[in-house]
């Protein structure tokens, strides 16, 4: 039988990047300890590392998130034009046939 993935939850990752980036054990140490293997602890702390910054740019996040309602409205306004002109143009064409 084929053996599945194992997935690993959002609190094991940082609780194990947040320990390799105190390296106060080893690599080898925290995968032995957590059933991981150790590329894989490298990659979730680079993955800490390089996104702390944005964990202190809330406003930053709150301002996308402005822009991407402001945008979505914006597209349901101009579906709903579109619907209605293509319905007016359905009856029109009616009309000449």
């Amino acid at each position: 039988m084929a053996k599945r993935r194992q997935t690993h939850g959002a609190p094991l990752k940082a609780k194990v990047a947040i320990a390799a980036v105190r390296e106060q054990k080893t690599v080898s140490q925290l995968a032995s300890q957590h059933g991981v293997h150790s590329t894989q602890i490298h990659q979730w702390k680079r993955r800490l590392l390089e996104g702390a910054p944005e964990l202190f740019e809330t406003g930053r996040l709150l301002r996308m998130e402005d822009d991407f309602r402001r945008r979505e409205a914006e597209l349901f306004q101009e579906i709903g034009r579109l619907k209605m002109e293509v319905e007016w143009l359905k009856k029109k064409s009616a009309q000449f046939d």
